[in-house]
């Protein structure tokens, strides 16, 4: 783990205070339902200040996104009346908001040991082991990162779902590695906008059947969730499957070492999708150890070194999130978080250099 001290902020945001040129706050009310009502007058209109950027620069806490819902719900007004987000509030206005209560937080805490690798009061990283899926599918499932985390951090984010308090992005049930997590509401949202811009950088650590010939490339194939299972995604083909909706996907490896019949890679990706560094390289006819689902087998100690155990090392996708690098979402310094190889990898790539180094 590490991190620099360059101010590289992901929004900019000026924020209004009660008092100062362009608005104040006239106060607040609640109910019995939680709901929280309030009411600002606005002293002076700000050419190009939209309604939602007005809210955001009051409650920077909550996202434009959210603000806009609300305000298509008619949970904001102007002068008593529905408004548009992209209306400019002028001298005089007064714009009424209706708050929400926060969502329940519907997942069980559990004492699970979580392997932490970076915590302060906004987020908390983990180095998340093989088995563990990141959220409930349901109220009562348990055993899950959120379960765990739940137990841990006491105060999450609420997200947009329940079952998934803190998650911000997720890792496949099998693949190990780094995994951040969000304690607040804001620190959610301006992670998850780092997401869709695409400027949080991600690093994965693969090991791959056959040896590599390129040492790195980009693969540029858009993926599709398979129309009869959500266990599988699928490449376009000269007969796609019906009402496949394919996304565009991107993916950058560079070898890292090449061994007799294997080589490491360090995976970019560019996109999000589903499974998408597995199919990926299972398209260039290098599937990841253990990947079953598509195309790689398992291997065991005798495979790799003529001797010892026959018990595969390994029966699912042999593939680590080794490095995540992003602006942290409070402090707006870049933040760097690393996790090390599962015993698993470890040990695969301990036989590879001991046995099947060129």
């Amino acid at each position: 783990m590490a991190s620099t001290d360059r101010h590289d902020a992901d929004e900019h945001v000026e924020p209004v205070e009660p008092g100062s040129p362009g608005g104040h706050a006239e106060g607040s009310s609640g109910d019995e339902a939680g709901t929280e009502e309030h009411q600002h007058h606005v002293r002076k209109r700000i050419v190009g200040r939209r309604l939602d950027k007005y809210l955001h620069g009051r409650y920077p806490r909550i996202s434009r996104t959210l603000l806009q819902k609300y305000i298509k719900q008619g949970q904001v007004t102007v002068n008593g009346m529905p408004s548009k987000a992209s209306y400019e509030p002028a001298a005089g206005d007064l714009i009424r908001i209706v708050l929400p209560p926060p969502p329940p937080n519907r997942v069980i805490p559990e004492d699970i040991p979580i392997d932490i690798i970076y915590e302060d009061q906004w987020v908390i990283a983990i180095n998340k082991q093989s088995g563990m899926v990141c959220h409930p599918a349901h109220g009562t499932q348990t055993g899950t990162v959120a379960n765990a985390v739940a137990h841990h951090a006491h105060t999450l984010s609420h997200g947009d779902d329940p079952f998934r308090p803190g998650i911000v992005h997720r890792l496949d049930k099998n693949t190990t590695g780094v995994l951040l997590i969000a304690k607040t509401d804001e620190a959610h949202w301006r992670i998850a906008l780092q997401f869709e811009r695409r400027t949080i950088r991600k690093q994965y650590f693969a090991i791959c059947e056959g040896r590599i010939g390129l040492d790195g490339d980009i693969i540029n194939k858009p993926l599709a969730p398979h129309p009869e299972t959500t266990q599988r995604m699928v490449l376009p083909s000269a007969s796609p499957p019906r009402q496949a909706m394919f996304k565009e996907a991107i993916t950058e490896y560079r070898v890292n070492t090449r061994y007799r019949g294997f080589t490491t890679v360090d995976l970019f990706p560019k996109t999000g999708r589903t499974h998408q560094l597995r199919v990926h390289m299972s398209s260039i006819g290098h599937p990841l150890v253990g990947d079953a689902l598509y195309g790689g087998r398992s291997i065991s100690e005798r495979d790799l070194s003529g001797t010892g155990s026959g018990e595969p090392l390994i029966e699912f996708q042999s593939l680590h999130a080794r490095r995540l690098e992003l602006v942290h979402p409070i402090r707006e310094r870049p933040l760097v978080l690393e996790a090390p190889l599962s015993p698993q990898l470890a040990r695969i790539v301990e036989l590879l250099e001991a046995h099947r180094k060129d």
